[in-house]
């Protein structure tokens, strides 16, 4: 029941549900979470991090940039049932329609790009 309960609290809030459908796209770093869904930072890393610990996502370093992904070899079965889930919902929704129109435009920003 635990399992259950943790897959479906990561899954409970609009913005995780968007970044899962924008990584059903493609991989993404956080620069590009953050043009997909017009976010901070900070939301996209929280969030991130949260559907990371519930087991959706996984991340690996590519470079300057840590790239998250659906993770496809989910072994909790709640967990995978709803990606599947998600795989085929809300794709009509107009706000998951301007994400993956963001999402076609969203590059991968290094640190001399941003100023810092």
């Amino acid at each position: 029941m635990r399992d259950f309960i943790r897959a479906v609290r990561a899954i409970s809030d609009e913005t995780r549900i968007r970044i899962l459908k924008v990584l059903l796209q493609r991989e993404c770093c956080v620069c590009e979470v953050m043009q997909a869904l017009d976010i901070a930072q900070s939301r996209a890393s929280r969030n991130l991090g949260i559907l990371e610990g519930a087991g959706f996502i996984e991340s690996r370093r590519d470079g300057l940039w840590i790239v998250y992904s659906i993770n496809e070899q989910i072994v909790d079965g709640y967990a995978a049932s709803l990606i599947e889930m998600l795989r085929n919902s809300l794709v009509n929704e107009q706000i998951i329609l301007q994400d993956r129109e963001r999402l076609s435009h969203a590059v991968r920003v290094g640190l001399r790009a941003t100023g810092k």
